[in-house]
């Protein structure tokens, strides 16, 4: 990771200090607490200045389109407090001149506005670059007043320099006495250096976000993993104990074929077992009689037996949840970018999508491939599995999955496939999935119509029949 140096800042500068000089600032958004957006115009060119002070990306720069589709700048419908402020005081107002104070790493935008009684008044727009000590600020120029911050600082923070509105603004202290220039500057190339930021710290921060998207999903996935497993150990722990309750229906038997041979309110009975050809001590309550002890036996093994249907049920649903699971854990590794994880997000955490309106349209498609002419479909996911079996197949075409594990459905578009094309698809099957590395897999084939999914069933999961195997 290159910081962003007192060089850089220069360059950048001199490089826009025409642009910037009596340009207008038409509008002024903050997505977050350390980003903002100021849409600034001149001479008929509309251009987008990012500010980003976050300790780990603090740069300023133009950003283009590509660049600002890669930051994943989303704006919020409440803008904060201090945009309101910005927006109040800066909004059409021209910037008069562009500075940086000599080997800092802030740049200055003094500018010409008006108040509220139509006078003429200059502010200054301070943004410092510093890594954790960065802010922007903005100030009166002609009290030198603070009249908002991005972050306030109070005496609890730092006790040589607060920074509210109302204090005075002063530079930072210890000022630097030369330029500082890290290694491997961004200011040591030689071409356009805002394009050089701009690409820089737009993948800087796309890797960043895509990296803790990804986190944030394989830990709610583990977390739900891991706590369906631990149930379906408790219920595989107590069908074990529950299959022995045949032993109460014999032991009512026996109690009631020997009914006239004990006495009531006995402690034990030693009978034949003639299911075991043996002899059978059996334990009772000595405060029941002989039938009250058989109907208690009785109602042991009921209680036993249903137990037993009920938990092979849930067992039964809880394997296809944990399969579901590892699934999902499957496509997170699978997914190459922010959309890919968005969908996955949506179908982990349903409530994301209502907190997020701005992600509702953002869906990826299936990977594409081609043999001998015939299209082939990977999906990535369980949503562009889902899509793949149930909007892009037909009857006739074959679909493929890696066996026993989790992993892709590959759908190939022919009703009639040779020999290289089934061996191609399998090959896709196997790559995309869990057993990757496997020396050797087994996968499935069959036609799409051979395919249902259950009702109620996961997203993407589907039963089959009439398959083939193929080893590659």
């Amino acid at each position: 990771m290159i910081n962003f140096d007192s060089l850089t800042l220069k360059k950048f500068i001199e490089q826009n200090c025409e642009f910037l000089t009596d340009a207008r600032i038409q509008k002024i958004q903050q997505p977050t607490r350390r980003d903002f957006v100021f849409t600034i115009r001149k001479q008929g060119e509309t251009r987008k200045l990012y500010i980003n002070i976050n300790p780990q990306f603090y740069h300023v720069c133009f950003m283009d389109k590509v660049n600002e589709e890669k930051r994943l700048i989303e704006i919020p419908q409440k803008p904060p407090m201090f945009c309101m402020l910005l927006r109040k005081y800066l909004e059409n107002a021209r910037i008069a001149k562009v500075n940086q104070p000599q080997y800092e790493r802030i740049l200055e935008f003094y500018i010409e506005t008006y108040n509220e009684l139509s006078e003429k008044i200059y502010l200054c727009l301070a943004i410092e670059l510093m890594g954790k000590y960065s802010n922007v600020i903005l100030y009166n120029y002609d009290t030198n007043l603070i009249l908002g911050c991005a972050h306030n600082v109070g005496s609890e923070k730092s006790r040589e320099r607060e920074m509210a509105g109302g204090l005075p603004y002063v530079y930072p202290s210890g000022r630097p006495n030369s330029w500082y220039a890290v290694e491997n500057s961004l200011a040591n190339k030689d071409e356009d250096i805002n394009k050089i930021i701009d690409d820089y710290y737009a993948e800087c921060i796309f890797e960043d976000k895509f990296n803790r998207l990804k986190e944030r999903c394989k830990q709610i996935v583990n977390s739900k993993l891991s706590k369906d497993k631990k149930s379906l150990k408790k219920m595989q722990y107590t069908l074990e104990k529950e299959c022995n309750s045949d032993k109460y229906r014999l032991y009512g038997d026996l109690i009631m074929a020997n009914l006239y041979n004990f006495q009531d309110y006995s402690k034990c009975i030693e009978v034949f077992d003639y299911e075991n050809e043996t002899n059978l001590k059996i334990e009772l309550d000595d405060t029941k009689t002989l039938k009250d002890n058989a109907n208690r036996f009785y109602k042991l093994y009921n209680k036993g037996k249903n137990t037993i249907l009920k938990l092979t049920e849930l067992t039964s649903e809880l394997s296809l949840q944990i399969e579901y699971y590892e699934q999902i854990l499957y496509s997170i590794d699978a997914a190459e970018n922010i959309s890919d994880l968005v969908e996955i997000r949506h179908e982990i955490e349903p409530q994301s999508l209502k907190d997020k309106k701005s992600d509702k349209n953002i869906s990826s498609q299936p990977l594409e491939f081609s043999i001998e002419g015939i299209p082939v479909f990977v999906g990535k996911n369980n949503r562009q599995n889902d899509y793949i079996v149930s909007k892009l197949s037909k009857d006739d075409d074959y679909w493929f999955h890696i066996k026993d594990s989790a992993g892709s459905h590959v759908l190939l578009k022919s009703a009639h496939p040779t020999d290289k094309q089934i061996y191609y698809c399998a090959l896709l099957a196997k790559k995309y999935s869990k057993a990757k590395n496997s020396s050797k897999a087994g996968v499935i084939y069959t036609k799409r119509k051979y395919l249902k999914k259950p009702p109620k069933a996961a997203l993407g999961y589907v039963i089959y029949k009439n398959e083939k195997e193929i080893i590659v």
